[in-house]
């Protein structure tokens, strides 16, 4: 177990040590016009018609998700868009958007998922998810529709290994 959690440690501190370098100008103005398409003054709530919310996060290399937090209006169909605006390749940094169920405990559904890589990341039959989108590599775009739960605050993370803990925010349901 001992000789795991150091293989694990390394590993993390390997991703994080490689991924921690400066973001260039091009990248920048990509990842703010792309989180700007189709979104209102207030840059988290995404617009509307009357029975779509359309949401656009986009993740990167560094492991950061551009929002931190998401508003759509219950009882609507949401399309939820995950650009990887980085370039590395899947499985060396792989992103998804997960939303969980209210009372999940991300840690705990993090690391479940983080030994499920032939399923995205996932946990095999887990019932802890609203929606998800499949894992994508740098300069792929991937879409989920579903209906937007009932009102109230989720979590949603991205479920590569390691990655919940700076890839996490708030989908919030008004």
């Amino acid at each position: 177990m001992k000789i795991l959690k150091t293989v694990f440690t390394l590993f993390v501190s390997v991703i994080l040590f490689t991924s921690c370098g400066g973001e260039s100008k091009k990248e920048k103005n990509q990842e703010k016009n792309e989180a700007n398409t189709n979104l209102t003054s207030d840059n988290n709530k995404p617009e509307k018609d009357d029975n779509l919310s359309r949401v656009v996060i986009t993740a990167n290399d560094a492991m950061k998700f551009n929002k931190e937090e998401v508003y759509v209006k219950a009882g609507t169909r949401v399309k939820l868009i995950l650009r990887h605006i980085g370039k590395m390749d899947v499985n060396i940094m792989g992103h998804n958007v997960v939303i969980l169920k209210k009372g999940v405990d991300v840690a705990d559904f993090a690391a479940r998922a983080a030994t499920e890589k032939e399923n995205d990341y996932l946990p095999e039959g887990t019932q802890d998810v609203i929606a998800h989108t499949k894992m994508i590599g740098g300069g792929q775009i991937t879409t989920v529709e579903f209906d937007a739960p009932s009102v109230g605050t989720y979590d949603f993370i991205c479920s590569f290994p390691a990655h919940y803990a700076l890839m996490n925010g708030k989908f919030i349901v008004e």
